[in-house]
């Protein structure tokens, strides 16, 4: 088993240190699990509040509104789950030790720019 990285709380990747050393790989191990956790916990309540809202409406429109919600919800939903599938892919090359690297010229991606967006496979 691999021992845990101390990372202080306000640790920021810097562009003056080694790239995708230690820290910078639990840095962003964390924010992606973080990302994740929240994202699973919205599921959560959609499911529930999507369980809650099953009710025999009568009037037409009023159907109607709250199934164009519900499909909305469920669209919404179905990102997110694709989202989590990018997340876990994050969290594959981060154990790999890929990540941070383009899929395409394998050039690193900018600290910034995978501070913005730990997903992201490609430099710009």
């Amino acid at each position: 088993m691999k021992a845990e990285t101390f990372l202080p709380d306000d640790y920021r990747p810097a562009e003056d240190e080694p790239f995708m050393n230690e820290r910078q790989l639990e840095y962003f191990r964390r924010k992606l699990e973080a990302w994740k956790a929240e994202i699973l916990d919205d599921g959560k309540s959609t499911i529930e509040g999507l369980q809650q809202g099953a009710r025999n409406i009568s009037d037409v429109a009023d159907r109607a509104s709250e199934e164009t919600d519900r499909a909305l919800e469920l669209r919404t939903r179905d990102r997110q789950r694709k989202l989590v599938g990018k997340i876990d892919q994050a969290l594959r090359r981060i154990e790999e030790g890929e990540y941070g690297y383009c899929q395409v010229t394998g050039e690193p991606i900018s600290l910034k720019r995978l501070d913005a967006r730990p997903i992201a496979t490609m430099s710009l």
